[in-house]
């Protein structure tokens, strides 16, 4: 089967592998997005697809926008791929596109749509606090994840994972998945099965904005911020007009709480060192802990360390 593969970033490398992996597929091309430069010296990266293809000697193509660039959807046709398969890609494909692969384009998304559809699925189901996440392989049409469903997997997500730990087991099995959803569409096992866009959810853009930690919310609001923004932005909180970015926290047991409450104000920001545990007030009654922070320009470090260095003292307050 003659392939081309449209991904970018970490996410899409374990299916890209996949597919060069398979004696029946031949990834004919991969279309990727442009070099980045990024660092403190604004380098130029190149994306890790675009790594992997040239180590296997695959053509590699870098529209800045695919939409806009009639060359390169004229090599597509001229390639005459009996499949497309992406997998955050990073743009939307236009009908002139989906319309040249013989069986269509198929696309890894990570969630169980029509739940999540849009860009940060990952991340906004654990800031939402759900359980159970999945997912998805389907045909692409031009809506936003709104084509037809092939084939599904459900992944739960622990209590104190975060989104690039759970970025990495979607990516290690929906690799898997896609496979799965080839040797079926060839065999005709699989049927596509429209979306209820009644039931549809979204899954929009992050920002630094996002980020911002309100600490009247509840403790366990703000643990599934922090976890669901890592590894960006990066959940923050202000100390003494400085930003300080918090990597790790954990909800306390009920226990630990009702010790705190007997003796400490729980007004929301107020800070704990209680135990060489790092604990701070949010609404409700509810405390969290802090353990691993970072500084402006700084590297992390364990969040009772970095209250040691500054010399923070009881009853010290982030700003809400």
């Amino acid at each position: 089967m003659n392939v081309i593969f449209l991904g970018t970033p970490d996410f899409a490398v374990s299916t890209l592998s996949a597919l060069i992996a398979c004696e029946d597929i031949k990834v004919s091309a991969v279309i990727t997005q442009p070099d980045r430069q990024s660092g403190r010296g604004q380098k130029l990266h190149a994306p890790p697809i675009k790594i992997l293809a040239e180590a296997h000697k695959i053509p590699v193509l870098q529209p800045v926008r695919l939409s806009k660039a009639p060359e390169i959807i004229e090599h597509i046709r001229q390639l005459a791929p009996d499949l497309l398969v992406m997998v955050a890609f990073g743009q939307i494909l236009k009908p002139e596109l989906l319309a040249i692969p013989r069986i269509g384009v198929v696309n890894l998304h990570a969630s169980l749509l029509p739940a999540y559809r849009g860009a940060a699925p990952i991340n906004w189901a654990i800031i939402n606090g759900e359980t159970v996440t999945g997912i998805t392989t389907m045909f692409t049409e031009a809506g936003l994840d709104t084509g037809p469903i092939l084939l599904k997997e459900e992944i739960e997500i622990p209590d104190n994972m975060n989104a690039a730990q759970l970025a990495q087991q979607m990516a290690n099995r929906g690799a898997a998945l896609t496979i799965k959803t080839i040797e079926q569409l060839k065999t005709g096992q699989v049927k596509p099965i429209p979306q209820d866009d009644s039931k549809a959810t979204y899954a929009p853009l992050l920002s630094k904005e996002t980020a911002t930690i309100n600490w009247k919310k509840s403790a366990l609001s703000i643990h599934n911020l922090v976890r669901g923004l890592i590894p960006w932005p990066v959940a923050f909180t202000t100390f003494h007009n400085q930003p300080l970015k918090i990597w790790q926290t954990r909800v306390p047991r009920p226990s630990e709480v009702t010790d705190l409450l007997s003796t400490h104000s729980a007004e929301p920001g107020n800070i704990i060192i209680l135990n060489k545990q790092f604990m701070v007030a949010c609404e409700q009654d509810t405390w969290l802990e802090i353990i691993e922070v970072q500084p402006a320009n700084k590297s992390k470090l364990n969040a009772c360390d970095w209250a040691n260095g500054i010399r923070l003292r009881n009853g010290d307050k982030f700003s809400t």
